[in-house]
């Protein structure tokens, strides 16, 4: 199975243009990926800087033929015509698709510090492999204790997750809504972390659970051990770091650390504000 995570800055590259036909020629150039997550992907937002108000989840399928579209809204507002903008997250996958979950990260209020609502998308799939979660976010940037609280969320979201992979069927379904659908304890977070690898929130995410929860890895530190993660910010002139950093990150349980065979990071791209990082399972 591979995986390709990209904060995409709702298309938006380095010559400020935003051009989703540049980001699916990038994500073609990188690799036959079969599932992607993208952040920062926007519908009806022309607000934003270089946007028309695209439907990008529309755009982005039309160019990815096969894929399931799979879109988590973080910030749902009016956009002053009588519509809604739309700005989250999204999952693309060529593979089975089980039950999707939306979650709504906390946003605790700071009136002084600029900040969005969050959301973590979450979708099961079926791989050679085997089955898995597959989770996606983009946490807080201008706030540590709102990115904290998002991480405990998380945290808190996956020990539900292990506990309900556990859960054995009634004799009698009662079907419906109530039908229940496999949530297995593995599963792959990746995202725009919006912190650096040498953060206490890093730590914060791979601290152990103690309760027999899979605890998260860190997919670069698997692979390479000791060495410093390769930059995904700051390559390429941003004013939001002041030197190269990562900050994009792909997280395994401890149950796939196993089947990991590579993780890579395309330092040449200027479709994004951000580099795209992909992993390869086997």
């Amino acid at each position: 199975m591979k995986l390709l995570s990209w904060n995409i800055q709702w298309g938006r590259g380095m010559d400020g243009q935003v051009n989703l036909p540049r980001i699916l020629r990038t994500i073609r150039t990188l690799g036959d990926f079969d599932v992607i997550c993208l952040q920062e992907v926007a519908v009806n937002f022309p607000s934003l800087p270089g946007s028309r108000g695209e439907d990008q989840v529309a755009e982005l399928s039309a160019g990815l033929p096969g894929y399931v579209p799979i879109y988590g809204v973080a910030t749902d507002v009016p956009d002053g015509r009588g519509g809604r903008s739309q700005f989250g997250n999204a999952i693309f996958t060529r593979l089975p698709v089980g039950q999707v979950w939306r979650h709504l990260l906390p946003w605790p209020a700071e009136p002084d510090t600029p900040s969005m609502q969050r959301v973590l998308l979450e979708a099961v799939v079926t791989s050679e492999i085997g089955s898995l979660r597959v989770m996606t976010t983009h946490l807080e940037y201008y706030s540590q204790r709102q990115r904290e609280a998002q991480i405990d969320a998380i945290r808190q979201l996956h020990v539900e997750a292990c506990a309900q992979s556990l859960r054995l069927p009634l004799v009698e379904e009662i079907g419906g809504s109530f039908e229940v659908f496999p949530r297995p304890a593995r599963g792959v977070l990746c995202g725009d972390m919006n912190f650096p690898a040498a953060a206490p929130e890093h730590a914060r995410i791979l601290a152990p659970f103690g309760d027999g929860t899979l605890d998260y890895r860190d997919a670069w530190s698997v692979l390479h051990p000791g060495e410093p993660h390769p930059a995904t910010v700051g390559i390429h002139p941003v004013d939001f770091v002041k030197q190269p950093e990562c900050f994009d990150f792909v997280f395994l349980t401890a149950g796939l650390t196993s089947r990991l065979k590579a993780l890579g990071v395309d330092a040449e791209t200027e479709a994004s504000d951000h580099q795209p990082v992909w992993v390869e399972c086997g």
